[in-house]
């Protein structure tokens, strides 16, 4: 006999600029359409949401749902790795929402998608891990850490503004970054390059319509990575014209490749990101747990998991062999 399902929502009630906050309704009125045994919550600072989380999941709560941005469910989703009783899910509620593309439904959510979420089809998800913390959309160092830094205030939080203001840092970085040294280990072997960027991913999508990883599949048990060369100011606008259509990856400039592990050190302490969230060092362990997340996905959208289809969906839309 299958357990009962008990459906918990944490909301980010600032997420979007406070549009997560504007769905409590909608899930009042969703879950009592469905007769769902559900309960809301809302998150009161920084780390609440992991808290929420593992108080749930204590008391029996089977179907945790975050409604918020990447962060947000990042939060959710820690205490909650390889908790194969447990099945997460997210309502896109933030600004720039890159990790819903990997499930397949929306950044904003239709009458079709509710419906579509509370059919529960599930998929067992990897998780990325870096120095102890999860990864499911992607983390990033050099060029795109920067720009995420540009994001935060001095007291660490996040600055007003919607999708407009990433294209401002972006190109304000491009004019004035400098390439960092790093050492990269891989399979045993250690190089040194100059780091422009180097973007370490489940997903394929960041900072709204940017698709550094675009053949990443986050259930492969493999993490993309895409590690770009020092560039010069032509060449950084080439490539960054070229990153919206996932093409940039055929770039000579342009190491793409997958792996389960991967070293980096740098001299000094960097700024990087982990879905959205800004951190600092200089020393990173990367990883994979494969199959750690039970996540709701949309079988009908184009998500990012391989389902046995021989045909996927390109960052610009082609229909093209899984890992062309």
């Amino acid at each position: 006999m299958e357990k009962k399902r008990r459906w918990a929502f944490i909301v980010n009630p600032v997420a979007g600029n406070g549009y997560a906050m504007t769905l409590v309704e909608k899930i009042r009125e969703m879950t009592a359409l469905h007769n769902l045994d559900a309960d809301i919550a809302l998150t009161l600072r920084k780390g609440h949401a992991t808290e929420l989380a593992e108080q749930y999941a204590a008391r029996g709560y089977n179907c945790i749902i975050g409604v918020g941005g990447d962060g947000t469910m990042n939060e959710i989703a820690a205490p909650l790795v390889n908790k194969k009783d447990i099945v997460v899910g997210l309502i896109a509620g933030g600004t720039g929402n890159d990790f819903i593309q990997v499930t397949g439904f929306p950044d904003r959510f239709g009458e079709e998608d509710w419906a579509m979420l509370f059919r529960m089809n599930v998929m067992p998800m990897d998780v990325g891990t870096c120095n102890g913390k999860i990864i499911l959309n992607g983390m990033g160092l050099g060029f795109d850490a920067q720009v995420a830094s540009e994001n935060y205030t001095e007291s660490g939080e996040v600055k007003p503004g919607g999708q407009g203001k990433y294209i401002w840092h972006i190109v304000k970085t491009l004019f004035f970054y400098r390439e960092k040294k790093m050492k990269m280990t891989l399979n045993g072997s250690t190089q040194e390059t100059d780091c422009f960027m180097n973007t370490v991913a489940n997903g394929r999508r960041f900072a709204g319509s940017f698709y550094l990883t675009p053949k990443a599949l986050a259930n492969d048990s493999l993490l993309d990575v895409c590690s770009v060369k020092k560039l010069n100011l032509f060449q950084r606008f080439k490539i960054l014209l070229m990153v919206p259509s996932g093409t940039h990856i055929n770039d000579r400039h342009v190491n793409y490749f997958q792996t389960d592990r991967l070293v980096l050190e740098f001299p000094s302490r960097m700024p990087f990101h982990i879905d959205g969230e800004l951190f600092f060092a200089q020393h990173f362990e990367v990883g994979i747990i494969p199959g750690a997340l039970n996540i709701i996905y949309n079988p009908s959208g184009k998500h990012f998991f391989n389902v046995g289809q021989e045909m996927g969906v390109s960052a610009d839309g082609r229909e093209v062999p899984f890992r062309e």
